[in-house]
């Protein structure tokens, strides 16, 4: 682990490689899984609030999940996550763009609706965050489904926490970013 502030960062999130390659993956992480996305309890302030801008954006699916279910729910596990469509499919948030999977949010972000890109463990995947009283910790998530992320980081050779930079400084801070680059120099 390397330590950073009060953020404890796993080795292999400095020692694996990973890209998304949306060409290969059709961003299936939006569509797969037993929950949601995982959500910080203010991020649920947020959804409710920018539900209306970003509706335009949702499938007919989507929208009908979250006028049933709400813009967030409560997993089976007592965590806040994002809504699903029938469950535990895919993300009510998901939209589609020739044929691969995109956020809804992020779309409106893309084009000045709303001024939240998404929610932070979106944001910041394949990283999932442990949060603990004093501190948290980074780990590096591994999902089948990811292989071909792996596969073209290790091509590229851009550590996670390379391609995860500007999520990362959006969690903790352009100074917590540097003092993570200084600390992975120093290994």
């Amino acid at each position: 682990m390397i330590e950073v502030g009060h953020v404890l960062v796993h080795e292999d999130v400095v020692k694996n490689d990973f890209v998304c390659n949306l060409t290969k993956c059709k961003g299936i992480c939006c569509i797969e899984g037993d929950a949601g996305a995982p959500l910080q309890p203010h991020e649920t302030d947020v959804l409710r609030e920018i539900y209306p801008k970003v509706k335009p954006y949702m499938t007919p699916a989507g929208i009908q999940a979250i006028e049933e279910q709400g813009t967030h729910v409560v997993d089976m596990d007592g965590d806040l996550t994002t809504t699903c469509v029938d469950g535990n499919k895919e993300c009510a948030y998901v939209t589609w763009e020739n044929g691969i999977t995109k956020c809804a949010i992020e779309k409106a972000y893309e084009l000045g609706e709303v001024d939240w890109k998404k929610p932070i463990s979106c944001h910041l995947y394949p990283i999932r965050v442990t949060h603990y009283p004093d501190f948290e910790v980074l780990h590096y998530d591994r999902w089948h489904i990811c292989h071909d992320a792996c596969t073209f980081g290790k091509e590229l050779g851009v550590p996670v926490y390379k391609f995860l930079k500007d999520p990362l400084i959006r969690a903790y801070g352009n100074q917590w970013y540097k003092e993570l680059e200084l600390a992975v120099e120093a290994l």
